[in-house]
């Protein structure tokens, strides 16, 4: 078995593979003060309620919080017995990467991107709506010409709710309608229409610049599912798809 992570700003998720195949998708809070004690009884307990053992043949890490790369990867080393490959410059990926400083391209970008070039027809846009909206952009070369980074939509409601006197937190889910009649109505027709919007015509804006038809548009992260339902274009989901590449990246230098 092979176990992927991936440490974001609000979760780091893992995804266990076995001959290619998950296993196990599970996610645990993001919290930068944590042990690598406590995080290693985390796994621990994961591994235990979904009866999977603790041999694992390796381990890969994406992270973008970098005070917890090291931490989670004492934990895995606990639990497994695992040094786990850190997704760093030097690492062999496959992926081209043109930006004025590649070293700047986040790792869960980059495990994105590779998870897309083993699977989609290019150029493809990769839409990761988490902590922050991206948009990579993968040319029909598969080389990571750039990206695109917005405040999330979690981001957005908490930020909307605590500086505002009457408007409420809400739960996100999409509205019927375009424009509401009651508060939460609108909120929902404003945050998930509204960001619907964006990722179509950002789509429309991208194609432009590059010159050249999208043939893959696809989208990830925690809060793709329901954004992408109410989008014009036709846009995958896949909500594994960093881990998938981790999984591939993990294949290249092992």
């Amino acid at each position: 078995m092979i176990l992927t992570a991936d440490i974001g700003n609000t979760n780091i998720t893992l995804g266990i593979f076995r001959d290619d195949i998950p296993v196990c998708i599970s996610r645990l809070a993001t919290q930068r003060h944590r042990t690598s004690e406590q995080y290693a009884i985390e796994l621990n307990a994961i591994f235990s309620l979904e009866n999977i053992g603790t041999h694992f043949e390796g381990a890969v890490i994406s992270s973008v919080v970098p005070e917890l790369t090291r931490v989670f990867k004492d934990a895995i080393k606990k639990v497994t017995g695992c040094d786990s490959l850190i997704i760093a410059a030097g690492i062999k990926t496959g992926l081209k990467i043109a930006t004025d400083n590649p070293k700047e391209v986040g790792a869960d970008l980059v495990a994105g991107a590779v998870g897309a070039l083993s699977q989609y027809p290019l150029p493809c846009l990769i839409m990761d709506l988490g902590t922050a909206t991206k948009i990579s952009v993968i040319d029909e070369n598969g080389v990571f010409a750039g990206c695109t980074i917005a405040p999330g939509i979690g981001i957005s409601l908490d930020a909307l709710s605590a500086r505002t006197s009457q408007l409420p937190t809400i739960e996100l889910s999409a509205p019927e309608h375009a424009y509401g009649t009651n508060t939460i109505e609108c909120i929902r027709a404003g945050t998930v229409l509204g960001n619907a919007a964006m990722l179509d015509g950002m789509t429309d804006r991208i194609e432009r610049q590059l010159g050249k038809p999208i043939k893959t548009l696809v989208a990830t992260g925690g809060l793709a599912k329901d954004i992408v339902a109410c989008c014009e274009k036709d846009i995958i989901y896949n909500k594994d798809l960093i881990l998938q590449g981790l999984l591939v990246i993990y294949k290249k230098n092992r």
